[in-house]
């Protein structure tokens, strides 16, 4: 290799000191000027120069500044060093890596990057910058993105100790959507396969019942990890065999990272989705000739192109060396741009199964939004009715609290420890004349003295039984109770189940009840009030009534999986009320 080559990865200061013979060479380059100067400019031009810039060390270096991927940037560093090695440009590529969702913030608050490319875990974090720069009033940076460089499908990563017992059950999309598969998905507001794992849930849930996708959300959502690392620690130690929804790659960088406690990566049934990495081009460079656009994004008219028509070729020749070093990539664990290639690795399999970049971005925020809604924390006063008629006979050899009791112990199961319950049961003249009991504060569900308090409250109920419906005034200070100890960086609801009417001698109306809702009603301390309706004698008219002036909902249930169907419908629907 020659030596100049090897200086466009080192700069080394240059010595202070006079060294014998520098004023010998001075003086041979003054001479060599003036004969340069007499022989005309077009000798140095077309002689002199090119020697200078290949026979010598270069004199200026033209730099490139890369952004890739964490999971990526090892084999973009790789690739670089080759192309600085190869090249005749003198360029010297520094890669930088960072975590996609970090480049996009800082390119989406018009922060420079400092850099002329970026190379993303997915097309979607080019879309989700624009629309954070919207947000934010701004215009969004000029970008261009052509091919992917390499792909990653998505999978659901095992422990190997346990993969026997996933041979007996489908591995499949349609297994975590109908609860027979347990999985963890990291937290997709920084996961792009997170993000490409729910895109690839919603492609096959029920065009027809929208609670299919929203369950499956929720139930995803009980625990979110906070990274991959995270998860797969989580699964490792799971009491029931769980999977993680992740990359290929990311089972070939866990193994080869932790070898003692190795993972299998299981290829949905169902089909599955890729990550495709894409060329970015940064700075308003111009996009080399034949490339393709693969974002929606499109370059700001305000941001005039900065770089010169020789960096862009440079850009485009870079580009190009990574399109031709399918081998760096496949050492890492990476399929091609197309997503064929061959891995030779422990826990994958060699040929890749066929699967559908998420070329959706639009369809990707939208998903994500809703997991945002229906994850969301959330503080519930839970109000049960245990008056006399829910002893009543409801079909199949059960009563109505037996109902209840059975609807509740799923519906338990669909919070996470991070949602805070409380529970007051209801009928009348429960504590003195007071038509409700408190029996337990609001606190978190993952406090496990909590959740047994909770559990033994259920099971319990049936003995509770007694007295008329208190139903108005329990309402009232139910709501003033959640206002009192009101967190605003959770939901505050009040969740009411009853089986009748407002039936309370000596309480207020329904007027009263309204007018009072309406007197104490904030809209940034908004409490919606959830009402659910057991059995024929219910007064659905004064319940929709009641959840419309607190911005709540008002739902009939009579079965035991009624409830679970309410509890989806209520929190999918939280942020539209009450216009939804």
């Amino acid at each position: 290799m020659p030596h100049h080559a090897e200086g466009r990865h080192s700069v080394v200061s240059p010595d202070p000191r006079p060294r014998r013979g520098s004023f010998v060479a001075l003086a041979s380059l003054l001479a060599m000027l003036a004969v340069v100067a007499v022989s005309g400019a077009a000798w140095f031009g077309g002689y002199l120069a090119p020697l200078l810039d290949v026979a010598g060390p270069c004199v200026r270096l033209t730099k490139l500044v890369v952004i890739a991927d964490s999971s990526i940037a090892s084999g973009v560093s790789a690739v670089a060093r080759k192309f600085d090695a190869a090249s005749t440009k003198c360029v010297t590529t520094q890669v930088r890596s960072q975590q996609s969702a970090d480049t996009a913030t800082i390119l989406a608050s018009g922060a420079d990057a400092n850099a002329d490319v970026w190379i993303p875990d997915s097309s979607v974090w080019l879309d989700r910058m624009a629309a954070t720069a919207g947000s934010l009033g701004r215009v969004p940076p000029s970008i261009e993105a052509g091919k992917s460089i390499a792909s990653t499908p998505v999978v659901f990563a095992a422990p190997a100790t346990r993969a026997a017992a996933f041979g007996l059950q489908p591995i499949s999309w349609a297994a975590v959507l109908g609860g027979t598969l347990d999985a963890l998905l990291p937290d997709p507001e920084a996961s792009s396969a997170s993000l490409a794992g729910l895109f690839a849930l919603r492609s096959r849930a029920s065009t027809t019942d929208p609670r299919q996708f929203a369950g499956a959300v929720i139930a995803l959502g009980k625990t979110i990890p906070r990274s991959p690392e995270t998860a797969f620690a989580s699964a490792l130690a799971a009491e029931k065999p769980t999977v993680v929804i992740t990359t290929e790659r990311a089972v070939v960088a866990h193994n080869a990272a932790d070898p003692a406690h190795p993972l299998v990566a299981l290829y949905p049934t169902d089909g599955t989705t890729s990550l495709g990495y894409p060329f970015v081009w940064l700075r308003g460079a111009a996009k080399p000739q034949g490339a393709a656009p693969s974002s929606s994004v499109a370059p700001s008219p305000s941001t005039a192109p900065t770089d010169s028509s020789a960096k862009a070729r440079l850009i485009d020749s870079f580009s190009a060396a990574l399109s031709t070093a399918e081998d760096i990539f496949a050492g890492e664990g990476f399929r091609n741009g197309s997503g064929r290639g061959t891995l030779s690795f422990a826990g994958v399999i060699a040929t890749p199964p066929a699967s559908a970049v998420a070329a959706d971005p639009a369809v990707q925020i939208e998903i994500l939004r809703s997991w945002g809604v229906l994850t969301l924390r959330s503080r519930i006063l839970t109000v049960i009715d245990v008056s006399g008629s829910m002893l009543d006979q409801a079909g199949s050899g059960l009563r109505r609290i037996d109902i209840f009791q059975k609807a509740a112990v799923g519906a338990m199961q669909k919070f996470s420890g991070e949602v805070e319950l409380g529970v007051w049961i209801f009928s009348t003249n429960r504590v003195g004349t007071q038509p409700w009991e408190d029996l337990s504060p609001i606190a978190p569900l993952g406090d496990a003295a909590h959740l047994q308090q909770i559990g033994g409250i259920i099971s319990s109920l049936p003995a509770q039984v007694r007295g008329d419906t208190g139903l108005y005034d329990t309402i009232l200070a139910a709501v003033t109770r959640v206002r009192e100890s009101y967190d605003p960086s959770k939901v505050n609801s009040v969740l009411l189940i009853t089986d009748g009417r407002n039936d309370n001698p000596g309480g207020i109306d329904l007027a009263t009840l309204l007018a009072g809702l309406k007197k104490m009603d904030d809209p940034l301390k908004r409490v919606p009030v959830i009402m659910i309706g057991f059995g024929p004698d219910t007064d659905q008219a004064s319940m929709t009534q009641i959840a419309r002036a607190t911005g709540g909902a008002a739902y009939s249930a009579n079965k035991p999986e009624d409830l679970g169907l309410v509890l989806v419908d209520a929190l999918s629907q939280r942020t539209c009320r009450p216009n939804c």
